[in-house]
């Protein structure tokens, strides 16, 4: 059992090695496209700490005789890549890389939460202890992103005057429903992944929520003549169900599955925090009014997922087969 839990350990330590070196790839131009000083030193700021992250897991492993995964630090470092390549492509691209970066961080925290309880139940004090601090400096990141939101916005929308928001306003809500279907898609399938009445209920409970979230934003898109861009919802459900697959072939998927959804919220969250300055200054105080409804319930599923870790853990172990 021991040598099984020891197993386990160390693949969470791969994981968190292959994070970081997506982190990495991100970071390395997320500057360059950050749109405001006050994002890009942030950036910078967080890309040394970064660095010191790969190292540390890195070392970790090597003193428990290990070495990271090739094939995940390569998947990673391409999906990174892929990422600011699609931000590069968006006109307001430092908001999607804020709410991305948001949303990763939100993963690499999760991720180092995680890790630290398998650690605490090895009895692998190097590797606690290294989680913890690294931990809080993620959890110091996504405050700091959180504190630049205005910053983002601004950015975001420098190129487009005061009477073409009216127009930007439905691509923001539009933006917004597809998330909601993809949060739709995942949620619906996540009890039958999770296998486990207590983590089966965090999931239930924010479907109900994620469903009204969808209504209230397509009846905001029907308001302003707008639809809610069937091609973006299609491809986010067709997400959802992918992800859904991915978590299948992973043994401990009630851990991922748990990381994942607590990272995805908060990329709803900074996509709300964007739409309600963008409604606030194109003047639409019933849109504005939707978001600010929608936010607290988001930031309650967030933490609600948050103090699912232990449980989390719990459950995947034993679906690995280790119990201890």
């Amino acid at each position: 059992m021991t040598r099984e839990l020891d197993e386990q350990l160390t693949n969470y330590l791969t994981d968190a090695h292959s994070i970081e070196v997506q982190a990495l790839a991100q970071l390395r131009s997320a500057p360059e496209i950050a749109g405001a000083p006050v994002l890009a030193e942030a950036f910078r700021a967080h890309l040394t700490e970064t660095e010191a992250h790969e190292r540390t897991t890195r070392d970790l492993l090597d003193a428990r005789d290990a070495s990271p995964s090739r094939l995940k630090d390569v998947v990673m470092d391409i999906g990174g890549k892929g990422f600011l390549l699609f931000a590069r492509l968006q006109p307001d691209t430092p908001g999607k890389l804020f709410a991305h970066a948001l949303s990763f961080e939100a993963l690499e925290l999760a991720s180092y939460e995680l890790l630290r309880r398998v650690a605490e139940r090895d009895g692998a004090q190097d590797v606690v202890e290294a989680a913890t601090r690294i931990a809080e400096e993620e959890r110091t990141m996504m405050h700091t992103l959180e504190g630049y939101v205005d910053a983002a916005a601004d950015a975001s929308l420098r190129e487009h005057p005061r009477d073409h928001l009216r127009a930007l306003l439905p691509k923001y809500l539009a933006d917004a429903h597809a998330l909601e279907q993809q949060a739709i898609g995942l949620l619906e399938r996540a009890p039958k992944l999770v296998d486990d009445p207590e983590l089966e209920s965090v999931f239930a409970d924010h479907l109900v929520e994620t469903r009204e979230h969808a209504e209230l934003l397509e009846s905001r898109l029907h308001a302003i003549d707008e639809d809610s861009s069937s091609l973006k919802d299609a491809a986010m459900r067709l997400g959802a169900l992918n992800w859904g697959s991915f978590f299948q072939g992973h043994p401990d998927t009630p851990g991922k599955l748990t990381a994942f959804a607590f990272a995805f919220e908060h990329l709803e969250i900074g996509a709300y925090e964007l739409l309600q300055r963008v409604a606030d200054r194109a003047g639409d105080d019933e849109t504005a009014a939707v978001t600010r409804a929608i936010l607290p319930q988001e930031r309650e599923a967030a933490r609600s997922l948050a103090g699912a870790f232990d449980r989390a853990v719990t459950v995947s172990l034993k679906a690995v087969g280790v119990t201890a």
